[in-house]
C-alpha cells in the first residue's frame, strides 16, 4: 500500500469496483463510437473547430467527441481512458472465459484460481441464499469485545483480513533508506473518501454527510438491526468519523513526504499515543517486534487515543460492525450490492446503474490474483514489438530531458550535476514483470466468493508482512501487466509502463511521430517528471528522501512551481468551483514537464527535417493534439465535485487548457495572441522543467 507512488491518472477513480458498468450483452452506440476511433490517429469529427484554440484548446480539439459521447448510465465518467478500459475488459474476458469452463484444472495452478474465483463470483444463488450470514462469525466476535483493549486488538484482527477500521499498517520501503522495508502506519478510519467531507458545512456537504447516514442506517438495517437501533448507530458511526477526521491531515498535508515520515521505535510510539495498546496490536498484526516505524501523521496518532477513550464501547462495536459491512457490501447478496452502490455509486458519483456481474466479478479476480490473470494476459495480447518500441522511447525521452536540465537558466551546476545522476539512475518497467508472484499458498474455492476475497486480502497482508525488516525487492510491480496507467515510485526511482496502457491512443503504430510523441511520448515524460516534481525531488538517485539541492535552487523551483499553483486555483471548471493547485501541484508540474521533454524528443527524431502537414495540421500541432486528444472525457457533475476533493489529478480539461498555454512551440504553433481567453503573459508563464 504505497502512499508515495505517483501514477499517471485516476483512470476510473473506483470508489468501489461496482460503481463502473455496462451492458453486459449489447453494447451502447457510444461505446461501439469510441472503440472505432481509438485505432485513428486524429479524427476531424472529434474537434470542434468554431471554438478557437486559444478560446478553449480542450474544447477544440475534443468538442466533437463530447457532443457525440455522453456518459452512458453505467459510469461516472467516459473519456478516452475509459474506451481503452472496455477494450481490455473484453480481452480479458475472453480469457476468463476460457479458464471458467475448464474441468480439467489442476489443483493450486492459476487456472484453477481463477476458474474456482471467477464462478464463486458469478454463483449468485449461492451468495444470495447465504445472505449476510458469512459474516456471523465477525459480529459475534464484536459483540463479545469487553474493552478498548479488544477494540485495539480486534482492529489489527481485522486488519489482517483486509478490512481498515481507524488507520492503516502496511511494510514498505524505509523512505531514508530505501533499500530496506520497515512498518508503517497511515491514517484512516473514515468511510466518506476525505476529510473535508466532514469538516466543510455548505449545503452539499451537509447533504452527502445525511445520505452517508441513511445509507449506514440500511446498511445495518439489511443486517438485522431495527430501525430506530440502526438509526442511532449510524449518527454515533458519524460522529466517530468526524473526531477522526477532525484529528487527520488534509490531502494537501499528505502531499509533504517530509511531514510523513516520523520514524521511531515502539517506545516512542507508546509515548506518543500511550493509550492504544500497541503491544497488543502488534502481537495480534503477527509482527510482536516491528522494528522502527514510521507513523505517517503523527497528530493522527495522538489523537486517536483520546478518542478511542472518550467513545462508548457500544458505539465501537456498532463502527467496527460498519467497516465490516462496508468492506464486503460488494460481495454479498444483492441487497447489500444495491444499497452499497446506491450511495457509493449513485449519490457520491452519479453513476444511474450498476455494472453487469461478471464484469464486478472479473475486477475482483484481476484485483486479487493480478499476476495470475497478468501472465496470461500479457503471453496473448502483448507483442515483444510493443516493448521494444517503448525502450527506444523512453531512451529518447531520457537524452532529450538530461538536455533541458543543462540548458535550464535557474538551476546551479551543483544541483545539474546531481540531477542529471539521478535521471540517468532511473529504472525502467515496461509491459510486465520479470519474476511474477506465486500464489500457490492461496486456496480458492469454487463456491465462497467472501471467502475467497477475504482469504486473497489475508494472503496479501501476509506477504507484505513479510517483507519487514528485509531488504526491497526492487523487480516488484505496484500495478498489474493488465492496469491501464503508469506510475513513478520514488523509493525506486523507477518508472512503470504496464502492458494495458501501451495501445492506442497513447502507443499507436499507425500513427504519425507527431501523435505518438504527444500521446505516449508525454506519458513517459510525465513518469520521469515525477522525480523531480514537489515531492519526487525530495528524494535522491537512491530513492532516499535527501535534500541533494542547494537552498537558493530549491527557492527558485518553489517560484516556479508558485505560478503553476496560480494558475489551477484560478481556473474554474463547474460553476464557481476551481481546481485546488496545491493539491494537483505534482501532477500538474508532471504534465507541464512531460510535454516540454517529449516536445524535444520529437524534434530530437526529426534530425533538422521537417515533416509535411497531414490532414492540414502541422506537426507541431498534431503533437499538442495528439496530446490533448488523450484527456477527452464527459463527467458527471457529481463526480467532478468529488475529483476536485479528492483527486490529486487536474481535471482532463485543464489538464489541457493550461500546460500547453506555458509553452512557447505551442503559443506558435496555433498562433495563440493576447486577447484569447487562455492566453498567459510571458511573465506568468511557468518555466520549470
Amino acid at each position: 500500500m504505497n502512499k508515495r507512488i505517483l501514477s499517471l491518472s485516476v483512470l476510473l477513480s473506483f470508489v468501489f469496483i461496482v460503481t463502473i458498468s455496462y451492458s453486459e450483452n449489447k453494447k451502447t452506440k457510444t461505446e461501439k463510437k469510441g472503440m472505432e476511433e481509438q485505432t485513428k490517429a486524429l479524427d476531424p469529427k472529434n474537434m470542434d473547430t468554431s471554438v478557437k484554440p486559444g478560446d478553449n484548446f480542450y474544447r477544440y480539439v475534443n468538442g466533437g467527441w463530447i457532443k457525440a459521447h455522453p456518459v452512458p448510465p453505467e459510469y461516472s465518467q467516459y473519456g478516452a481512458f475509459t474506451v481503452l478500459y472496455e477494450q481490455n475488459q473484453k480481452k480479458l474476458k475472453s480469457l476468463i472465459d476460457e479458464i471458467s469452463n475448464k474441468k480439467d484444472a489442476k489443483k493450486k495452478t492459476a487456472a484453477q484460481r481463477i476458474r474456482d474465483f471467477y464462478n464463486s463470483g458469478m454463483d449468485t444463488v449461492t451468495i444470495n441464499k447465504k445472505g449476510v450470514s458469512p459474516l456471523n462469525k465477525y459480529f459475534n466476535d464484536i459483540n463479545n469485545l469487553k474493552s478498548k483493549d479488544d477494540v485495539v486488538k480486534y482492529t489489527a484482527y481485522l486488519h489482517r483480513k483486509g478490512i481498515y477500521p481507524l488507520f492503516y499498517f502496511f511494510v514498505e520501503a524505509d523512505q531514508r533508506n530505501s533499500s530496506m522495508n520497515i512498518a508503517n502506519l497511515y491514517q484512516g478510519g473514515l468511510g466518506l473518501p476525505d476529510v473535508d467531507y466532514y469538516t466543510n458545512d455548505n449545503d452539499a456537504t451537509k447533504r452527502l454527510r445525511k445520505a452517508y447516514t441513511d445509507n449506514i442506517k440500511k446498511i445495518l438495517m439489511l443486517k438485522g438491526e431495527d430501525e430506530k437501533t440502526a438509526g442511532k448507530h449510524a449518527q454515533n458511526i458519524l460522529n466517530l468519523e468526524t473526531k477522526l477526521a477532525k484529528t487527520s491531515f488534509t490531502r494537501v498535508e499528505q502531499r509533504d513526504p517530509l511531514r510523513n515520515y516520523n520514524k521511531m521505535p515502539l517506545k516512542e510510539l507508546e509515548k506518543l499515543s500511550p493509550d492504544i495498546n500497541w503491544n497488543e496490536y502488534f502481537k495480534t498484526l503477527g509482527a510482536a517486534d516491528p522494528g522502527e516505524i514510521n507513523v505517517g501523521q503523527k497528530k493522527f496518532f495522538k489523537g486517536i487515543g483520546d478518542i478511542l477513550n472518550e467513545t462508548d464501547m457500544d458505539t465501537w462495536k456498532a463502527y467496527l460492525t460498519w467497516n465490516v459491512l462496508n468492506a464486503t457490501a460488494p460481495y454479498l447478496s444483492d441487497d447489500f450490492v444495491n444499497q452499497n452502490f446506491d450511495f457509493y455509486g449513485k449519490t457520491l458519483s452519479g453513476t444511474q446503474k450498476l455494472q453487469p456481474r461478471w464484469k464486478r466479478v472479473l475486477n475482483t479476480v484481476s484485483g486479487n490474483l493480478g499476476e495470475d490473470l497478468g501472465k496470461l494476459y500479457v503471453e496473448k495480447y502483448f507483442p515483444a514489438s510493443s516493448k521494444e518500441r517503448m525502450v527506444k522511447l523512453v531512451n529518447n525521452l531520457r537524452t532529450a530531458f538530461g538536455q533541458r536540465i543543462e540548458k535550464l537558466d535557474w538551476m546551479s551546476d551543483e544541483t545539474k550535476k546531481k540531477a542529471l545522476e539521478k535521471l540517468d539512475a532511473i529504472t525502467v518497467k515496461i509491459g510486465y514483470p520479470d519474476k511474477w508472484k506465486d500464489y500457490t499458498p492461496l486456496i480458492i474455492s469454487p463456491d465462497d466468493y467472501l471467502g475467497n476475497v477475504i482469504s486473497s486480502s489475508e494472503f496479501e497482508f501476509n506477504r507484505n508482512l513479510k517483507k519487514l525488516g528485509k531488504p526491497v525487492d526492487k523487480t516488484e510491480w505496484g500495478m498489474t501487466p493488465q492496469t491501464v496507467n503508469a506510475y513513478y515510485n520514488p523509493s525506486n526511482n523507477e518508472i512503470v509502463f504496464p502492458a494495458a496502457i501501451l495501445q492506442p491512443p497513447f502507443f499507436n503504430p499507425d500513427a504519425d511521430d507527431a501523435v505518438n510523441y504527444g500521446a505516449i511520448g508525454v506519458v513517459i515524460g510525465h513518469e520521469m517528471t515525477h522525480g523531480f516534481d514537489d515531492q519526487g525531488r525530495m528524494y535522491d538517485k537512491d530513492g532516499n528522501l535527501n535534500d541533494w539541492w542547494t537552498k537558493e535552487d530549491a527557492e527558485k523551483f518553489k517560484k516556479k512551481t508558485k505560478k503553476l499553483v496560480d494558475l489551477y486555483d484560478n481556473y474554474v471548471v463547474l460553476d464557481s468551483l476551481h481546481v485546488n493547485g496545491k493539491l494537483t501541484l505534482g501532477e500538474n508540474i508532471a504534465d507541464l514537464g512531460g510535454l516540454n521533454i517529449s516536445h524535444q524528443a520529437y524534434i530530437n527524431s526529426l534530425n533538422g527535417k521537417t515533416p509535411q502537414p497531414v490532414d492540414g495540421f502541422t506537426p507541431e500541432q498534431r503533437f499538442y493534439m495528439g496530446y490533448a486528444q488523450v484527456w477527452r472525457q464527459s463527467i458527471r457533475p457529481e463526480e467532478l465535485k468529488r475529483r476536485l476533493k479528492v483527486d490529486v489529478h487536474s481535471p482532463g480539461e485543464a489538464r489541457v487548457n493550461i500546460p500547453p498555454f506555458n509553452i512557447d512551440s505551442f503559443i506558435k504553433a496555433f498562433d495563440i495572441k493576447p486577447g484569447d481567453k487562455l492566453f498567459i503573459p510571458k511573465e506568468k508563464r511557468a518555466y520549470i522543467w
